[in-house]
């Protein structure tokens, strides 16, 4: 897939972080193939930068697990390996479940508010096969309990491997099959309502450990 011809344009107060999350986001969405070469040239081209931020932001992708480099030859977009896919999804489960766990006790009846209109957009978004939606709702669902937890640690692993895991649940969520995780954050939700820590916790791990069947036709 070509280079998309809308240049996109990066405030240069943040030109490192803003051209990582730009590129991370492309690659996600899919704009970007896995087995896709890279070239920093026309990316930075596209970004509006210098091939410096471009270089640096590949980099970063790189010990994601988004990317690949061959020093020399190429950089190219990371296949959809279930090898490196369950590694993060065994890592994001775990930090999850952690969040949580630490999280409801300073839970308030704001945050679980907060988490239920999240799910209802969530629900809504999987109704009308809007993956993006879908995906935003899920972010917005699991990072009250990672924000109340205020485990800097933990929201800094999320931050790395979830992109990875987010390739992959772009198929579950443009599917029926999605609609489980709907059903499975409400019992996070209820548990959590109930001020028991140890099952929110496990069930926010099993809800990261749902794209088993998913890894297993890789």
């Amino acid at each position: 897939m070509p280079v998309p011809k809308e240049r996109v344009v990066v405030p240069r107060s943040l030109l490192r972080e803003d051209a990582y999350r730009a590129l991370r986001d492309a690659i996600v969405k899919g704009d970007f193939l896995p087995g896709e070469r890279l070239n920093d040239v026309d990316l930075a081209d596209w970004l509006g930068v210098s091939r410096t931020p471009v270089r640096e932001a590949l980099a970063r992708l790189e010990q994601a697990g988004l990317v690949q480099t061959k020093p020399g030859r190429y950089t190219m977009v990371s296949p959809l390996e279930a090898r490196g896919l369950r590694d993060a999804q065994t890592v994001t489960a775990a930090m999850h479940e952690l969040a949580v766990r630490e999280a409801v006790p300073q839970l308030t009846e704001a945050d679980l508010d907060e988490m239920r209109a999240a799910n209802e957009r969530f629900a809504a978004a999987l109704d009308t096969a809007d993956v993006d939606a879908a995906l935003h709702g899920d972010d917005d669902f699991h990072a009250v309990p990672v924000r109340v937890s205020a485990n800097a640690a933990v929201a800094a692993v999320l931050d790395q491997y979830t992109p990875v895991l987010r390739r992959l649940e772009r198929l579950r969520f443009s599917s029926l099959n999605g609609r489980e995780s709907v059903a499975q954050h409400q019992l996070i939700i209820d548990h959590c309502a109930a001020g028991d820590a140890t099952a929110a916790a496990e069930a926010a791990r099993s809800n990261w450990l749902t794209l088993v069947p998913l890894l297993d036709t890789l």
